[in-house]
């Protein structure tokens, strides 16, 4: 009888040491996830550049990150806007993408720093390693299946809107057709060296807004999230 209620408590202390090692390691990615504040979006919303606007992609943002694991409620899409209004209606003024993003310091699904501050953030070379989805996992990008390296900003290399006149920004975030869109390339690979096909957020216009044209071009319509301070 000794023996077996011996056994038991072996047993007992055994599972609950287990028990403790697993709640300690959700508890680390718990976390991480908490920590996170920079993202690529594992997924777009999949209507093309049809964002629903700025406050639709900050939207996408905030659901993928509390689905991972993260507290923060600030998250904010890397994308600008162009001037828009007209003939009767409302003048909007653009909006810069670094503008958008907070201050820093920006910080992967598994704790490593992205960049310090927004300057940081637009002088250095970023890498596919570093440039993390949510779930902490490498986004794919050229050389994988599918290619996804395309990324959404409407941006320039210094993270400001294109101010060229054209529908740069699927109208703004709102077109799932019409327009064309800048992407940057998350792994910085291009069809060669030059630095305007190796740009994490200014690499090349879109074919158009729609989908598919996203898609064939190398992507899937994903964005970058940091959470503003």
């Amino acid at each position: 009888m000794k023996r077996s209620i011996t056994s038991s408590l072996l047993t007992l202390g055994l599972v609950a040491g287990i028990s403790s090692s697993i709640v300690a390691v959700q508890a680390q990615g718990t976390a991480a996830n908490a920590n996170m504040s920079f993202f690529i979006t594992s997924v777009g919303k999949g209507d093309g550049g049809n964002l629903g606007g700025l406050e639709g992609a900050d939207a996408h943002c905030a659901a993928l990150a509390k689905a991972a694991g993260s507290t923060r409620t600030n998250w904010r899409a890397y994308l600008s806007t162009v001037a828009a209004g007209g003939r009767g209606a409302p003048a909007i003024a653009p909006v810069d993408a670094r503008d958008r993003i907070g201050k820093g310091p920006w910080y992967n699904a598994k704790g490593e720093l992205v960049a310090n501050n927004v300057d940081d953030l637009h002088s250095k070379q970023l890498t596919k390693e570093l440039l993390l989805t949510e779930k902490g996992m490498p986004n794919s990008g050229m050389g994988d299946t599918p290619n996804q390296h395309d990324i959404l900003t409407g941006s320039d290399s210094a993270g400001r809107y294109l101010a060229t006149g054209g529908n740069n920004t699927c109208s703004n975030w709102t077109s799932n057709g019409e327009g064309q869109a800048m992407v940057g390339h998350h792994d910085g690979r291009g069809p060669n060296a030059n630095r305007n096909f190796t740009s994490w957020n200014s690499s090349h216009m879109s074919r158009s807004c729609s989908q598919a044209d996203l898609v064939a071009t190398g992507g899937a319509g994903q964005l970058y999230c940091f959470a503003a301070n």
